[in-house]
């Protein structure tokens, strides 16, 4: 159960984190996330994207925001939380793997701390709800 609710926590905060980061807003973005392009912009400004890895991943955030309204409105009766969590963790990987194979080994890098930074300030935002719990 403290495993599930670290990977939830995780997932929420990777995409509070990517909306503070572009101001908040969510221009045509859907529930939980942002659109696209607001994610590319936010990509492009740490790791300086070429026009064509712009465009390829705009295609992918698309393609990962559509997956994800589909399975919201699957599970809008509440269904299984542990099976679409699997699902959530599964999306997760698919996106990276795509995002990396768009990136230079460069990139990669600096997109994996960011990732990486990501996880770190949910962990402590977990850990600080869970004290005043």
């Amino acid at each position: 159960m403290k495993r599930l609710l670290m990977i939830c926590g995780l997932l929420f905060g990777v995409i509070v984190f990517a909306q503070a980061q572009q101001g908040g807003g969510r221009p045509g973005g859907g529930r939980m996330g942002i659109n696209p392009e607001a994610r590319v912009k936010q990509l492009d400004e740490k790791l300086k994207l070429s026009e064509d890895q712009k465009t390829k991943l705009t295609a992918i955030f698309t393609e990962q925001a559509d997956a994800q309204k589909k399975m919201r409105e699957e599970n809008q009766g509440g269904g299984d939380r542990q099976a679409m969590m699997e699902k959530i963790l599964k999306m997760r990987t698919e996106l990276e793997t795509k995002v990396n194979g768009v990136l230079t080994e460069d990139q990669k890098k600096t997109y994996k701390a960011m990732l990486d930074e990501q996880k770190a300030q949910m962990e402590k935002k977990m850990k600080e709800r869970q004290a005043g719990n």
